[in-house]
């Protein structure tokens, strides 16, 4: 396939899947069907912050499960998305504090508990939605060494941070470009954002990436940024999946 006549791609997904937040995430669904349907990613988190578990046979587990019936692909997004290390590096320290609010969990992990988190996690969501999981996204898109090396020994066939799309598995990079986001945490930030997607929408990338949090369905300019976002980048590129990226017809 040349160059010109690869598909150009949008990618949906709302963050931070739990019982916690099912009301938001319903609000979500809303929004975003219109222009995606169920093709899109739910990034569930087993047991948000330690204190929102998802139990199976439970009404949440078995909404998780319609979902994932539906189409919809479901990723593991850390297990507390809570970040419970002290961070030496000053590097690790400014991103842990600066770009989310004590939620990076697997940015100071080592590589054993990096890997006891995924495992028992994926087996959570698995043994829920009766099917493997589509792939793996930390918390706040903030990864560590001990992370990655977990990732590719767990053959995760996909990861996401804030610029591409990578199979820990096979090591290669499945695409490239910025995930389109919002923060409404302060209104610096909430502004900042809304002025960040306007830009980040019209960019003449293959693959269009759009990440929406449940904060975000509080928030009406947040909500009409979003919907604007999908109405702008669906004029030029079909709802797709993020295993998809998988096919070498795709990315070639």
């Amino acid at each position: 396939m040349m160059a010109n006549d690869r598909p150009r791609m949008l990618l949906a997904s709302i963050h931070d899947v739990s019982p916690r937040f099912e009301s938001e995430i319903d609000h979500l669904l809303g929004s975003l069907r219109p222009y995606v349907g169920s093709t899109l990613a739910l990034l569930v988190v087993p047991n948000h912050w330690g204190d929102a578990p998802i139990r199976a046979g439970s009404p949440f587990a078995s909404r998780l499960r319609s979902w994932a019936d539906e189409g919809m692909e479901i990723f593991l997004h850390g297990y507390f998305h809570r970040d419970d290390r002290t961070h030496a590096g000053p590097r690790d320290r400014i991103r842990a504090n600066l770009l989310t609010a004590n939620e990076g969990e697997f940015l100071g992990l080592s590589q054993s508990e990096a890997a006891r988190r995924i495992a028992d996690g994926r087996a959570i969501i698995e043994n829920v939605v009766g099917r493997a999981i589509d792939g793996f996204v930390a918390p706040a898109w903030l990864y560590g060494p001990g992370a990655r090396e977990a990732l590719h020994a767990a053959a995760i066939p996909i990861a996401e941070d804030h610029f591409r799309i990578w199979s820990p598995a096979s090591g290669e990079d499945l695409a490239r470009g910025p995930v389109i986001t919002w923060a409404s945490r302060t209104r610096t930030r909430l502004v900042s954002s809304l002025a960040a997607a306007a830009a980040l929408r019209r960019l003449p990338v293959r693959v269009t990436r759009i990440g929406v949090h449940p904060p975000d369905a509080g928030k009406p300019e947040l909500l009409r940024s979003i919907g604007r976002t999908f109405e702008v980048a669906a004029r030029a590129r079909t709802a797709a999946r993020y295993s998809d990226l998988l096919n070498k017809t795709v990315r070639t």
